[in-house]
């Protein structure tokens, strides 16, 4: 059923405004009637999805000494994933009891590696729960020099070799080492729609990667395509290396009432399972 009100007005906080193609995108956090945490998310108009940069003007502005702010209202333009993106950096409103903390949204024209998977236009929607400047912080492509202990890893997740990288595993710019069901429909030749990516990175130094960030990756295709609400669960590792509440489900839904498309984390639940340091 199409939700009219979504996301409830009177529980939710904005940020501000974001330009993406003709339109806007705007971040937001919704709490329960109690004041638990109900869901963060990004809510994009239908027409940010017209008019996008292609990947060679995006190249072009960077060439030109111009690639802007990944801060700012109309992002940067990046060369990541061996491919050119435009990407932008918005803060989530008050997070409550969970560790998200901003939203890294990257348009990829050209999509990115693996061939023949991702390699169509297609936007990352990247809840991170570091702080940005140490996101921002992360240089790639470049192997990752950490483990991650198996009760890190999501159910059925798997680190991925970097062909580039002589097969070590990858750490990419601005984001960190990717994480990935090893069977969705796409890589056994299905078309990709939307897909989960788990994110880590070693944070303490200590030689031992923890999760970092939850990523829906969504075809441009997709988002334009889509109607009603679609809910996806996502796995969860074992143990988790800080207390919180951390979300079960993501979500694209329409929103007929703005116009837009709203995808969310949501369903979030108390991690009681945490390792010490």
């Amino acid at each position: 059923m199409i939700d009219r009100e979504f996301p409830p007005r009177k529980r939710t906080e904005w940020s501000e405004p974001i330009t993406l193609g003709n339109g806007e995108l705007r971040t937001f956090t919704t709490v329960t009637p109690s004041g638990d945490p109900a869901s963060h998310g990004v809510l994009l108009d239908r027409d940010a999805l017209t008019d996008l940069p292609s990947a060679a003007e995006l190249r072009t502005r960077a060439e030109r000494g111009d690639p802007g702010d990944k801060y700012g209202p109309n992002g940067a333009a990046v060369e990541i994933h061996h491919a050119w993106s435009q990407e932008f950096f918005v803060p989530f409103p008050e997070t409550a009891a969970t560790p998200f903390t901003f939203l890294g949204l990257t348009w990829n024209p050209e999509g990115h590696p693996p061939a023949g998977t991702y390699d169509v236009p297609h936007i990352d929607v990247h809840f991170h729960m570091l702080e940005a400047a140490t996101i921002d912080a992360i240089a790639g492509l470049d192997a990752a020099s950490y483990t991650i202990p198996e009760p890190r890893l999501p159910e059925g997740y798997v680190r991925v070799p970097e062909p580039s990288l002589d097969g070590d595993f990858a750490v990419v710019t601005d984001m960190g080492e990717h994480l990935i069901d090893p069977e969705p429909p796409e890589i056994a030749g299905g078309e990709f729609t939307t897909t989960l990516i788990w994110g880590a990175y070693d944070t303490t130094g200590d030689g031992r990667g923890e999760l970092t960030f939850v990523e829906p990756m969504i075809a441009k295709r997709h988002l334009e395509a889509v109607t009603g609400t679609d809910r996806y669960e996502i796995p969860q590792p074992t143990m988790y290396p800080a207390a919180g509440e951390y979300p079960t489900v993501y979500g694209v839904r329409d929103v007929p009432g703005d116009d837009a498309i709203a995808i969310t984390i949501e369903a979030f639940s108390p991690a009681r399972r945490t390792e010490s340091h």
